[in-house]
């Protein structure tokens, strides 16, 4: 079947996905009330149908194809994935309200703008793993980074007094924060297996064009593990909390796709 129309098909999926999500959390401007399981459903027949586009624009005779864009692909996907399955057991699928039109828009992109930067089939199994647990680490930490802002949302309505609206539909605000800082955990866990791997390969940060990439990853690292002691030892939540996710987030962003757009767009 064609690539493109798969694609556009999976697109598809997550916007309604997306869509069923966001009436529900607005449902009481609406007469209908999709139940949760619709939403659950697309974004994960939408996980089915990426799967099949990215075995055929990353998967190549040559290698993997981890270029800009593909590699967008492939976070979302993972992202999407670990969201739908998590769902299934615990009321994290509101996330999917910003997650699923991202990955709609991470396959539009692909597709528009092929890209190519081959991961040799010869290297090291350690380097393949190493890359993989840098982009689930990076996945879920997407996630606690959207979370942090409906937690944001819901902290302001509720300290305003303002307790209508969607905000009824969102789980309460400590079972919101044990969820953040569940993610956080995870993807700190991660982040420092993804990190000790990558040194193994590190031979001259500046001559194999990683020291952007290296040095902001680890300030990233620093700013979760900080976020994380100061949860154990202090309790920090609320405001706290959700600024050193946001921070923490956008450093970890920058290094791993703002390397890749001054690498593979800008000095290309």
């Amino acid at each position: 079947m064609n690539t493109t129309f798969i694609a556009i098909l999976a697109a598809a999926c997550y916007l309604a996905g997306g869509f069923i999500i966001g009436l529900r959390l607005f449902g009481n401007r609406f007469k209908w009330h999709p139940p949760r399981k619709g939403g659950i459903a697309l974004g994960l027949a939408g996980v089915a149908l990426h799967t099949l586009v990215l075995s055929q624009t990353i998967i190549t005779d040559n290698g993997l194809n981890l270029g800009i864009f593909n590699a967008a692909s492939l976070a979302a996907w993972i992202i999407v994935l670990a969201l739908m399955l998590s769902a299934i057991s615990k009321p994290v699928e509101n996330l999917g309200i910003v997650l699923l039109p991202l990955a709609a828009v991470a396959l539009v992109l692909e597709l528009a703008y092929p890209s190519s930067r081959m991961f040799d089939p010869s290297s090291a199994w350690g380097l393949r793993v190493h890359a993989v647990i840098s982009l689930m680490a990076y996945s879920l930490f997407s996630m606690a980074a959207v979370q942090a802002g409906l937690l944001a949302i819901q902290d302001r309505h509720l300290r305003n007094r303002h307790p209508g609206g969607f905000i009824r539909a969102l789980p309460p605000l400590q079972t919101m924060e044990s969820l953040l800082f569940e993610m956080i955990t995870i993807g700190f866990i991660l982040l420092s297996i993804g990190l000790l791997s990558g040194f193994m390969f590190l031979e001259n940060m500046f001559a194999q064009h990683l020291a952007h990439k290296t040095i902001l990853s680890m300030v990233s690292w620093l700013v979760f593990g900080i976020l994380l002691w100061g949860r154990f030892r202090f309790g920090w939540r609320g405001r706290t909390a959700i600024r050193w996710t946001l921070s923490g987030f956008v450093v970890l962003m920058l290094a791993y796709f703002g390397s890749k757009v001054v690498i593979e767009l800008i000095l290309a």
